[in-house]
This record gives C-alpha cells, sequence and structure tokens, in this order.
C-alpha cells in the first residue's frame, strides 16, 4: 500500500470511528509505527483535513447542526480542575477545548474533547501519571472553555454551578 493510499484509508477510519483512536492503536492496524501516524496525520491536516489531536487520541471534526457552543472563561487552580470538568459533564455539555493566552505565543489551545464520565477519569489518569501542569498555569488560573450542549438551557445550568463554585470568571 502506498503512503498515500494509507492516509487516504486512515482519514476513512477516523472518518467512520465513533471515538478517538490512538496513534498506537492506528499504527497497529496499518501496520506501521506511531511516529508514521503522526506524520500522516500531519500531512492530512496540512491538506485541510479536519482531524484533531486530543488527549484519548484523533478523531474527526464532525458537523453537528444540533449542537450550541458557548466559549466561557474560568479561573481556579490546578487542584480544582476535576471539580470544573465533573460539572459540565454532569449537566450534559462537552468541554472541546482549554485555551490561554499567552504573552509570547498569543491564544494557545488544547483539545479535549470530554463529555462522559470514563473521558474525564481518562484525562484526570494522563494528567497525574505524567505529572504535568495544566495550561492555566501559564495565566494564573485564568483559561477558556468551548463548551458544547443540546441547547443553551444546558449551558445556562452549567454556567450557574459554575459561578456558584466560583470558577466563572466575571467582569470585576
Amino acid at each position: 500500500m502506498s503512503a498515500k493510499d494509507r492516509r487516504r484509508n486512515l482519514l476513512e477510519e477516523l472518518c467512520q470511528s465513533d471515538g478517538p483512536m490512538t496513534g498506537s492503536q492506528l499504527a497497529d492496524e496499518f501496520g506501521v509505527s506511531r511516529q508514521v501516524i503522526v506524520q500522516d496525520i500531519a500531512l492530512l491536516r496540512a491538506e485541510g483535513k479536519d482531524i484533531l489531536a486530543t488527549s484519548q487520541g484523533y478523531i474527526t471534526n464532525k458537523k453537528e447542526d444540533n449542537i450550541v457552543k458557548k466559549t466561557i472563561a474560568c479561573k481556579h487552580s490546578g487542584v480544582e480542575t476535576r471539580e470544573e470538568l465533573e460539572i459540565i459533564i454532569k449537566y450534559g455539555g462537552r468541554i472541546r477545548d482549554v485555551i490561554v493566552e499567552h504573552p509570547l505565543y498569543g491564544e494557545i489551545k488544547g483539545n479535549l474533547m470530554i463529555q462522559k464520565k470514563s473521558d474525564l477519569e481518562l484525562f484526570m489518569k494522563k494528567y497525574k501519571e505524567e505529572e504535568v501542569k495544566p495550561l492555566s498555569t501559564l495565566t494564573d488560573g485564568v483559561h477558556l472553555h468551548t463548551i458544547e450542549a443540546l441547547n443553551f438551557e444546558v449551558i445556562n445550568l452549567i454556567e450557574i454551578e459554575l459561578k456558584k463554585r466560583g470558577y466563572l470568571l466575571e467582569g470585576r
């Protein structure tokens, strides 16, 4: 199979997948190294293919017409990350990303795509095992999330709960 055919099949596999696929899974499936998959994904993205790299693996950005989005501003310490994310998924929201404004690089965004308890558990496991710091440590806890839900009523419930806990950043 040529590299071009592999990339076409790789994209097809991602488009048909119901969830994220890791580079290792894809490497096993296509009989290549994980690094080859990383390079293939980079080439596909350079061609304009909408592939997201999340902490759970690669996914294609599927258009969902019935989903509403809102970007919210939050501020809290790293130890409160789990509770913040739990609130969002508890009400039926999906955390699409986390965004911080870096003084040198500008906007830095990490794709999260956390929408259920198992996604959160995997994210928190990696967070602890890798001993990494969240992006919000670059901005004294200030960060943005793009959240998605079935309707704005769900987003309003999420915002009310985050505000109650003191996580929602408001004008002062």
